[in-house]
Formats: C-alpha cells, structure tokens, sequence
C-alpha cells in the first residue's frame, strides 16, 4: 500500500498529521472576479505549509483540480521547499467550473484522462479556458523533476443534487477507482446529496474507506451524520475557522458525538481555506491558516472528551486510511 504525492509514492505511515481538504494553488477562470479566490503566489504555499510543518502538520490533500486552475508542478516546488507531503487531484470540481470542459468530451475520454493522471502524470498547467483532457493532455509535467501524479479522483455535485453532467463525472470517478485503485473525494454544496454520494459510490464498487464526502459540517446534525457514516465512507468536518458557518467548538462536539457512536475512525478534518484571506501567508495576521487544526483544533476535541489516541486517529489514521491503495 502506498500514498500517492506529488514527490512520489510513500509509506502510509510517513504521512504524519494530515489535512484532508484544502487548497494551495488555484488560478480559476474568468468568471470568477473575486480575487481574494485566487491562490497564485508560490511563496505563500510554502510559507504556509512552512508554519503547518512547524505546528506539528506532515502532509495536505490538495483538491484543487483542472477546472479551478491546478498547478502540479507549483506544488511540487512547494512540497519540496516545505517538507511537507501533498497529495494531488484529479477529476473535476461542482460544475459550475467544470461543465464547460466535461460537456466537450464523452465518457471514456473523462475516464481515460483520470486514469492517466493517476498512472502516468497529470497534465501542466493552462489556464481553465484552454483544458483539454486528451490523456496525458499537454503532456505529464512536474516541471522540475518528471511526471506528478494524482494521489486521489475528485467529483462533485452542485445544491440539489447532481446535474447531467456532474453525474457522468461521478460515474467516470468509479470506473477511474476501478482502474487505479486510487482513492475518491468529494465536493457537496454545504452537505447537500452527501448521503445520496455516498452510496452511489459504494453501490458502483468503490469501497467505503477509500471514499471521503465532504463539506459535511455544513449540515451539523448528529443524527443525519451517522446515517451518512452507517454506509462506511469517511466523513469530511472540513470547515474548521469558519466561524460564520458554524463554531469549532460546535464541530469539535460533532467530532466527539460521532466518537461515543463508534465512528470515530471515519472522520477526517481540515479547513477548506481556499482564500487568501484565511492564510496569514497572505499578510493576514490575525488569520488560522492551515497550523489552526494542529494548533487550536486538536486541543479543542480534547476539551471535549477525546484522549491522545482518539486525536491521533482523527489526524493521522483515518486519512492515511483513505489515501492508501495498491496501485493497478
């Protein structure tokens, strides 16, 4: 079993303390005018991924994807200068981003894209405009050192459900799995469909601990969150320091709800702080960043009940869990 990263395969176990949902580098299109949105200054990855290190961090699952503006080889160079692991994504992200590109290809070009992207090297960067998903489009590129591999397949679904074309990206995300072996995550608009994902996962073959639903903190109901573990995924509680959705006390709770439960060993935690703004790399001082969860949040769930052990296996078990596979 190994961890896919951008530097290359490693032992599970080299992963360390690890952030299931986040974003370093990401240039998406025009129509997205905000520009606090706009991820683009290397520097900063690495001096976030810097202070991460220096609060205890080993390793971030990066979620950006070709729709939103990836850059492969940007994090590479930001994982080599940080020490810290990264783990890249292919797939697509809600479809507002990706429908323009999805909807210019048929299915077994999706699939045939995911694949490579996980086998051989994921495509250069290029602006959101120009993707093209032949596979190995534009070619495998780290830049500065060979081929980057995707370490997971991303998929979403929009509020409501999943359009026409995010359901063909769902669908091309587990025959991807089958191919590779390479784990899934996910992106809900604010848990919407997060049930109805898991289980179109798990009923297409993909295995519950390879799957991770995310953005689930957005719907903080103990009950519904059990229902959605009861299927065997990974629950994402990925919205940590965003106070105007929900307290981390409150999720930290959640956190202990779901361990007097038994399911504790299927949680995985992160911040999502895809804006500059969240980043005190970005000349935010008063900012989290990405050191918050080792930091504040750890001391949080132990506030609530969760030993040293149970911390460890919120931080470093379940996502090395997830991210393992043997690859095919």
């Amino acid at each position: 079993m190994i961890v896919r990263t951008v530097l290359g395969d490693v032992a599970p176990e080299e992963l360390g303390l690890t952030l299931g949902h986040e974003h370093l580098i990401a240039r998406p299109g025009r129509d997205v005018t905000d520009p606090d949105l706009t991820l683009d200054d290397e520097d900063a990855a690495v001096r976030e991924l810097a202070s991460f290190r220096a609060a205890g961090g080993g390793a971030v699952v990066e979620m950006t994807t070709v729709d939103y503006g990836r850059d492969v080889a940007a994090l590479r160079r930001a994982s080599r200068a940080s020490g810290v692991h990264v783990v890249a994504a292919t797939g697509f992200n809600k479809g507002r981003f990706a429908d323009p590109i999805v909807a210019r290809h048929d299915d077994d070009a999706i699939v045939a894209w995911m694949v490579a992207e996980v086998r051989l090297g994921a495509m250069a960067y290029v602006p959101v405009e120009e993707v093209a998903l032949a596979p190995g489009g534009g070619g495998p590129d780290g830049g500065d050192g060979g081929a980057v591999r995707a370490g997971l397949i991303k998929a979403a679904t929009g509020s409501g459900g999943p359009g026409a074309l995010e359901r063909r990206v769902l669908d091309a995300a587990v025959a991807a799995h089958r191919a590779t072996g390479a784990p899934i995550g996910t992106h809900t608009e604010r848990a919407t469909w997060a049930l109805e994902q898991a289980r179109h996962l798990v009923d297409g073959g993909v295995p519950p601990h390879q799957v991770l639903i995310g953005h689930c903190d957005f719907r903080p109901e103990l009950a519904y969150l059990l229902e959605l573990a009861a299927t065997g995924v990974h629950i994402g509680l990925d919205q940590f320091a965003k106070a105007k959705y929900l307290s981390d006390e409150a999720r930290a709770r959640l956190v202990a709800g779901l361990a007097s439960e038994g399911r504790l060993r299927q949680v995985i935690l992160s911040g999502d702080l895809a804006r500059k703004s969240y980043w005190p790399a970005y000349g935010h001082p008063g900012a989290t960043g990405f050191a918050h969860v080792p930091r504040t949040v750890a001391g949080l769930l132990r506030a609530e009940g969760l030993t040293e052990a149970d911390v460890d296996v919120v931080l470093r078990e379940n996502p090395r869990r997830w991210l393992s596979f043997d690859p095919r």
